[in-house]
């Protein structure tokens, strides 16, 4: 038996042994920090962590050009820890949950603002506003344990053209690293190559044509991009 046509190479991202890590999937947690939340007109003391997927095409890495996408006038960028799955499992108890974790990253969430806005207006799913081609930029995956990186406090923030936008800690993430992991393996069976982009503070916003995206949290590497003409 043949295949119809040639399947897609595998996504892959770098990391800080040389080694490709395979993206399989990516999970994004939405409205993590409180300030984002109310900024977004919700009540973060009140709502369990919530998810939503993206393909792993959309995974691209630090130094892209990405296209501004089609259908939208309110391109947001949205920045991000993200963490590496390792190792797969289920019902993965918090304590246990580093265990799980090959990995952390820069990255970012762009997102079609006014599509995603309409989408929850009607209640519908948020597919067109976030599973976006290269809406997931992502930076070099430090593996866990080495360096100064602690996934439990650091600065995070985004420049746009050199003006801070983001700037916000980690310890401000309303569900941790750990929580999350275990929440998640609940819902679904997280697997390796998953990847876990885990919301973003407060102080989104739009871009443009020719704007550079900069990305930096405390003991990784830099996340930077350009948002270059619209796609065809």
């Amino acid at each position: 038996m043949s295949l119809l046509f040639d399947t897609p190479a595998p996504v892959l991202a770098a990391t800080t042994t040389g080694d490709d890590f395979p993206v399989r999937r990516v999970i994004c947690v939405g409205r993590n920090y409180a300030a984002h939340a109310r900024e977004m007109g919700r009540d973060p003391d009140r709502e369990p962590p919530f998810f939503f997927t993206a393909w792993a095409e959309t995974v691209v890495p630090s130094g892209t050009v990405i296209a501004y996408p089609t259908e939208t006038g309110n391109f947001h960028y949205e920045a991000e820890l993200v963490v590496a799955v390792g190792k797969g499992g289920r019902n993965i108890a918090v304590e246990n949950a580093k265990d799980h974790v090959w990995g952390y990253a820069t990255g970012l969430d762009m997102t079609r603002r006014d599509l995603q806005l309409d989408a929850r207006a009607q209640g519908r799913p948020w597919d067109t506003g976030k599973n976006v081609e290269q809406s997931s930029p992502l930076g070099l995956i430090h593996k866990a344990g080495e360096g100064d990186f602690d996934p439990a406090k650091g600065a995070i923030k985004l420049t746009v053209n050199g003006e801070t936008r983001q700037d916000a800690d980690l310890a401000e993430l309303i569900w941790p690293v750990d929580d999350i992991v275990a929440f998640a393996s609940r819902l679904w069976k997280l697997e390796p190559g998953d990847l876990i982009y885990t919301g973003t503070p407060a102080g989104v916003g739009a871009v443009v044509e020719g704007d550079d995206i900069v990305v930096t949290i405390d003991g990784l590497t830099p996340l930077e991009i350009k948002v270059g003409p619209k796609a065809a």
